[in-house]
């Protein structure tokens, strides 16, 4: 009677746990006690249980990554002081490169460094994983990396059968796989993995002819990133041949005063065109555009109408994102050489739409410079990346066709290219 009484009134009721728009979990006192007692949330995150939860429903039977009973061995080199050199046969990738595309050394490493430099290589078909820093970035060994130098901070996995590589890739690039990595049988994140913490991590096990399927799609995709870069390669290198173009580092550069320990470079009045920066009197730059200017039957801009269609940079802006599933893959320049840079942000249709279709959107073929931060990456975007945005720190170039799309890349992102796109850095004064 009071029930329906209150009903009569409007009376809000007792709202229930599932009614509040939060995580929230159950646990076991012997899980406390297991925690020392600890009572902060985060020490038994929701996402770390439920991922478990899921794979004990798993139609198969669970394994280990390793253990005695796993499908792979893992290991991870020592620490070693590095002596970094600006050049030589041994060039060093880090750990964020493993994700990229096309990933080109920046650093190398003297052969004086106290360690054994032939254990850093990798070999094709290893797992590898980042196991610091940032967690659980994955990759699988194809060509373009196979016997190259990286870095300490990457546990390397080979699987016992040549067919499950593909299959534990896979898998560590779910959801699921990436939450397991990142956090302990409790659910709590963790900052650092060990080769040991994967003989703790549950996989599914299904019959070999599942896991072989999926091994062969992964290794056909590695296999066309491989025929991609080689092919990058050729185009580039055909660019240079027609330019007639030295190794960059050949290229003569005229310096004021050779005897000096730093570049020093002098520039008439006539050719200041009223700009003062250090970076667009460069020499070098200079110097590339004179041997274009000498080899090319032509020289234009990216302002011809017959090669560009528009060049868009977006303006700034207070971005309101979403949960995913609410809103449309926004990335940004540091994401732009991964292979599949959908990142974790998400940017509103509500509040941004008219910006994302004046803006931010991104179309097959488009080229992706950025403008600040580390200046002068260049992508082309490929059809999977169709429809997703990027900030205002990359500039779009939008060609009149695809193959005028892959020539202005193959120029922008060849060294010359870089050089004369740094060659118009400023810096920015933003006052409050």
């Amino acid at each position: 009677m009071v029930e329906q009484t209150a009903k009569q009134l409007n009376t809000p009721q007792p709202k229930t746990v599932e009614d509040y728009n939060f995580k929230w979990t159950t646990i076991a006192l012997s899980e406390m006690v297991d925690r020392n007692l600890r009572l902060e949330a985060n020490v038994y995150a929701l996402e770390g249980k439920i991922a478990r939860e899921i794979l004990e429903n798993c139609r198969w039977q669970l394994t280990t990554i390793t253990g005695e009973s796993g499908l792979a061995t893992a290991y991870h080199r020592g620490r070693f002081r590095r002596i970094f050199v600006e050049k030589s046969e041994l060039p060093i990738f880090q750990p964020s490169q493993i994700t990229e595309i096309y990933p080109k050394p920046s650093l190398w490493i003297s052969k004086q460094t106290k360690t054994n430099i032939d254990a850093l290589k990798v070999k094709k078909n290893q797992v590898l994983i980042s196991c610091s820093g940032t967690i659980g970035k994955c990759a699988i060994v194809g060509e373009t990396l196979d016997g190259k130098i990286l870095s300490h901070d990457l546990i390397r996995i080979t699987t016992l059968s040549e067919f499950d590589a593909g299959y534990l890739y896979a898998f560590l690039k779910t959801e699921i796989g990436q939450t397991l990595l990142q956090t302990n049988n409790y659910g709590a994140v963790i900052s650092h993995i060990e080769p040991s913490h994967l003989a703790e991590i549950p996989i599914p096990n299904p019959p070999p002819i599942i896991k072989t399927e999926i091994h062969n799609l992964v290794m056909k995709s590695s296999a066309l990133r491989d025929e991609s870069n080689s092919l990058i390669d050729q185009a580039e290198q055909l660019l240079i041949n027609e330019l007639n173009l030295p190794p960059i580092d050949e290229l003569k550069v005229k310096y004021f005063d050779q005897t000096a320990v730093f570049k020093n470079f002098s520039v008439k009045l006539s050719e200041l065109n009223q700009r003062l920066e250090g970076s667009f009197h460069n020499p070098i730059s200079k110097s590339i555009l004179n041997h274009v200017e000498q080899y090319a039957a032509e020289i234009t801009t990216l302002a011809n109408p017959q090669l560009v269609k528009n060049i868009i940079l977006p303006g700034r802006f207070k971005r309101s994102y979403v949960e995913k599933g609410y809103g449309v893959v926004f990335f940004g320049g540091k994401e732009l050489f991964q292979i599949n840079p959908s990142g974790e942000k998400f940017l509103s249709l509500a509040q941004h739409s008219g910006r994302i279709k004046s803006e931010l959107t991104l179309k097959e073929n488009m080229i992706m410079v950025t403008c600040s931060g580390t200046i002068g990456k260049v992508a082309i975007v490929p059809k999977h990346w169709e429809g997703w945005t990027a900030n205002q720190h990359i500039i779009r170039v939008v060609p009149t066709d695809k193959t005028n799309a892959g020539y202005i890349f193959a120029w922008l992102s060849s060294d010359y290219g870089k050089e004369l796109i740094k060659r118009f850095v400023y810096v920015r004064l933003l006052m409050k």
